[in-house]
């Protein structure tokens, strides 16, 4: 019996490992809303992270989450940091690149509860309804990365928070 077991368990090892082995290197997860407002307003409200308090899903996730500011007050240069819960982790970000009005790239580090280096990216598209925003995160997919996504999609994990973020920055720049 206890063979039969150790058989068993042996095997889905082996099956969780090889499909792990057959995930993609890299990940992208994106999401994109359109928003009753120019594309100046969104930018500015992405742009300065002293402004992420009204939009960004993580900031209800911890209320008490420490936060940082350093570098540049908006834009390029503009650093954020945050220890938070489990929910939030702890890392940071640093604007990279912010093209008034259409683009902002973002370098995101995670050191809590796993380190993660990725890249963040909100394209603003002007449209005849206001602006078409798009929200979107790259990194590596390291094999452990891999692994976890065997049982957790990182698609739909992360993308439910973009999807939580992006309606709260609707409501803000429309309200």
């Amino acid at each position: 019996m206890l063979k039969n077991i150790a058989a068993l368990v042996a095997v889905a090892v082996v099956v969780v490992l090889g499909l792990a082995v057959m995930r993609p290197d890299t990940f992208q997860v994106e999401r994109a809303t359109t928003i009753k407002a120019p594309p100046e307003a969104v930018f500015a409200s992405i742009q300065d992270f002293h402004r992420w308090s009204a939009w960004s899903p993580w900031e209800k996730k911890d209320p008490a989450m420490k936060r940082t500011h350093g570098g540049a007050a908006s834009g390029k240069g503009a650093i954020y940091g945050w220890e938070g819960n489990g929910d939030v982790g702890t890392g940071s970000m640093e604007i990279v690149e912010a093209t008034a009005p259409s683009h902002v790239t973002i370098r995101l580090d995670f050191t809590k509860p796993f380190e993660a280096h990725n890249v963040a990216e909100f394209t603003m598209t002007p449209t005849g309804e206001g602006t078409r925003v798009s929200w979107r995160m790259r990194g590596p997919s390291p094999f452990l990365a891999k692994v976890m996504n065997v049982f957790v999609d990182m698609d739909h994990m992360v993308g439910a928070d973009f999807e939580a973020g992006l309606a709260n920055l609707k409501a803000a720049a429309e309200g």
